[in-house]
């Protein structure tokens, strides 16, 4: 997965946050990382993006750190952008998601934390 180039869509510029941790710990750990949030800046000297549409290259896998109302637009986005990979982190995911992701013919991944089963928590 680090030769892949990855979204976490919901990094947080709070330090407490998941999507603040998931993003540093990836990007310390040698993934290819770029970040989305609706607010955008700039979180650990990288650009944070409002939107998947707004990266400059479309990432292979998804990862999303958000309300699961939100993945499922998150999902809507992916397919438009032709991404195929989604990994839902948990409370992220629903099964409207979920569903609509295999509709679409994307590979979901989801009630498993990232981290853990990457083995970097």
């Amino acid at each position: 997965m680090k030769e892949k180039n990855i979204a976490i869509v919901g990094v947080s510029h709070r330090p407490e946050k998941f999507g603040f941790k998931i993003f540093r710990d990836m990007m310390e750990a040698g993934y290819n990382v770029r970040g989305v949030s609706v607010r955008g800046g700039e979180v650990l000297g990288k650009k944070i993006s409002k939107s998947l549409k707004e990266l400059e290259i479309v990432p292979d896998v998804v990862i999303t750190v958000v309300p699961s109302q939100v993945t499922e637009k998150v999902v809507d986005e992916c397919r438009e952008l032709g991404i195929k990979e989604i990994w839902m982190q948990p409370g992220s995911e629903s099964q409207v998601a979920i569903d609509k992701a295999k509709k679409y013919g994307m590979n979901v991944i989801a009630n498993a934390c990232i981290m853990i089963e990457k083995d970097m928590w």
